[in-house]
């Protein structure tokens, strides 16, 4: 891979990055295709409408994105970040990122989900 970050998906991720990282939803969905696919341990989301609602609930969790390390080229990107939310105050997290025509068509999300599991099954049930 590239690491000129002039090149499309590496900026498109680094751009997406900033976004998760300031809470920006808005700006996220603008960066998504309408055909976005997003795998993550919590399952597989297809569609502008699933995305919107799994970006708007890791919002509300996060404390800090620090980002770690970014690389791309045109098509593909991987950004890999810490994250510092609610429920699990240190998580690493991998995405795999692919661009088509200048919009993100698909993410990869990959963490250690156990430590959100805990702190689910800790929570009261209502």
């Amino acid at each position: 891979m590239n690491l000129n970050e002039t090149n499309g998906a590496l900026k498109v991720a680094r751009t997406y990055f900033d976004a998760m990282a300031n809470k920006d939803v808005e700006k996220i969905m603008s960066l998504a295709s309408d055909e976005i696919i997003c795998n993550s341990p919590a399952g597989k989301l297809e569609g502008t409408q699933s995305f919107r609602g799994f970006q708007e609930g890791f919002a509300r969790m996060i404390n800090k994105l620090t980002l770690v390390a970014a690389f791309g080229d045109d098509e593909q990107a991987v950004i890999i970040y810490e994250a510092d939310t609610i429920p699990v105050k240190n998580s690493t997290v991998v995405e795999y990122i692919t661009v088509k025509n200048g919009k993100i068509a698909s993410t990869q999300v990959i963490y250690d989900a156990t430590p959100f599991q805990e702190y689910m099954a800790s929570q009261s049930k209502h």
